[in-house]
């Protein structure tokens, strides 16, 4: 992984995040293949030179504000709602600053997505799932791998308030879900992570600093921001380049925005690709109208319950998630829509990026995961400093605040069961009162509302970019991460990213 000065390389990815990371690691394995990857953050050269409190499982850097290795994007849930979206801004990407939840997508995101192109029907991609992972739990069999550069670890329910967790799912008549990377019923199980003995594995270590870092043919540029991609008579010929404290075009025979499902979009926008009308409203020259762009926004509206420990606990010894229960909402997708993920350290440790808070109540982080595209991007500044203006459009509709409710109502009975009284001293948030009448719990929800992070479908497969992500209209330009799924997936969408940058990679290998 050399780094001098940029030279042409036949694909410029730009990102090093969940997708971009792999798919850089992937294609250089051919060595008649030059790649250069830029990412806008820092690039360690080895894991030694990584902050510590990066590669704590215990941790959410993504949590805290003011995070070094975070970037936040203004945004609005909701009507009159704003919220700070954090992206990862450092090599591995959100990889390196997320929760470490590793759960593959379910065979029915996958139905919907193939319609794009087989290359993403559940049986495709299977052996990528496979070859994308060491299984530390269940070895390699038919559905997991046991080489692959991304370790998956299930988290230890040996922890008092996981334990209890389990025990009360079970109690209430949920079935366990010892492998949520399997195609089973939903249910109550431990969560698999990319986290080993308390270690974060993002995918710029998992991918870019063992064997690709001797690769003279793979450069990787840290603090290297993309401006824009140029654009000649519908080809993509290169971008413009942040770097060194200079602005530099640099030539490329393909180019891959991996930037994520914020920036590459914005990017998009930038380089004068996506609705006419709009660009030229602001400024921004039109080179090719693809209303597609940003139109539709997808991601998981989340709120947090609360409750009490009976006694004091012991902070989490390896990874501060403990178990989670999966659940089909009235009318939902049998594979589960609604999710409680059950957090081991208080909020407020996630947030000032503590691994315990004596004395603080511990969450819940309860999800509405239905597949829906409710939300919108928007350029509204030719200068690419200034931030889109983004939009969730969450609890729009009756379906929206119904699945809310019942996921935050499962939660509260989870909390309250006989067997979870073992570690609670019961509910601290919600009270009873909105519990028990759905205009006041929606109220406590809209109060409390937040995201789980899992924006996608802003340059979304059929509407936008093929298959294999080649940008409709357009040649030499892709897009290969969680922007092109034309909806969130049921279930977060971490090891999604990581599939997507082997899918394309392999599209790009193959000459599709």
């Amino acid at each position: 992984m050399s780094t001098p000065a940029p030279r042409r390389p036949d694909v410029l990815v730009v990102g090093a995040g969940g997708s971009g990371a792999v798919l850089a690691a992937r294609l250089s394995e051919d060595p008649g293949c030059e790649v250069l990857l830029a990412e806008a953050g820092p690039v360690p050269r080895a894991l030694s030179d990584f902050p510590g409190g990066l590669l704590d499982a215990r941790l959410v850097p993504g949590a805290q504000p003011g995070n070094a290795a975070v970037r936040t994007f203004p945004a609005l849930l909701a009507p009159g709602l704003p919220y700070a979206a954090a992206r990862g801004r450092f090599l591995g990407g959100s990889t390196t600053v997320n929760g470490g939840y590793f759960v593959r997508a379910r065979r029915e995101d996958f139905d919907r997505w193939s319609v794009h192109g087989d290359l993403w029907s559940y049986d495709r991609v299977l052996p990528l799932m496979r070859a994308l992972e060491t299984d530390l739990d269940f070895g390699a069999t038919a559905l997991h791998g046991g080489g692959g550069p991304v370790p998956v670890r299930r988290t230890d329910l040996s922890h008092p308030a996981a334990a209890a967790f389990h025990a009360a799912a079970r109690s209430l008549g949920h079935p366990d879900d010892p492998d949520k990377n399997a195609q089973a019923a939903p249910g109550a199980g431990p969560v698999p992570s990319n986290t080993v003995d308390g270690r974060r594995i993002n995918t710029g270590v998992a991918y870019l600093l063992g064997e690709a870092a001797r690769r003279p043919n793979l450069t990787v540029l840290g603090d290297c921001a993309v401006r824009s991609v140029e654009i000649r008579r519908g080809r993509a010929t290169g971008a413009v380049l942040d770097h060194g404290g200079r602005r530099t075009v640099l030539d490329a025979g393909e180019i891959v925005l991996c930037a994520g499902s914020l920036s590459s979009p914005h990017l998009l926008h930038l380089s004068g690709v996506g609705p006419a009308d709009d660009l030229a409203r602001h400024g921004i020259p039109v080179v090719h109208d693809l209303p597609a762009v940003g139109a539709a926004l997808s991601d998981h509206p989340q709120v947090t319950v609360e409750w009490a420990p009976r006694r004091p606990l012991p902070p989490p010894s390896g990874n501060w998630l403990g178990g989670a229960l999966h659940l089909p909402s009235t009318g939902g997708a049998a594979a589960g829509d609604l999710e409680i993920l059950q957090s081991l350290v208080p909020i407020m440790g996630l947030v000032g990026g503590e691994a315990a808070a004596p004395g603080a109540p511990l969450p819940l982080l309860v999800s509405a995961l239905a597949p829906r595209a409710s939300g919108t991007l928007r350029t509204v500044s030719a200068d690419p400093d200034v931030p889109p203006r983004i939009t969730y459009g969450y609890l729009e509709t009756g379906a929206d605040r119904r699945g809310m409710r019942e996921a935050v109502r499962a939660a509260a009975a989870v909390v309250t069961a006989d067997a979870f009284g073992e570690v609670s001293g019961g509910l601290t948030d919600p009270p009873p009162g909105p519990l028990d009448d759905d205009g006041l719990l929606d109220a406590w929800i809209l109060a409390r509302l937040g995201t789980s992070q899992h924006t996608c479908g802003t340059v979304p497969m059929g509407a936008a970019v093929d298959g294999h992500g080649r940008v409709h209209g357009l040649t030499g330009l892709r897009v290969a991460d969680t922007s092109v799924l034309p909806d969130a997936p049921l279930r977060g969408p971490a090891a999604t990213a990581v599939l997507i940058g082997e899918v394309i990679a392999g599209a790009v290998r193959a000459g599709g």
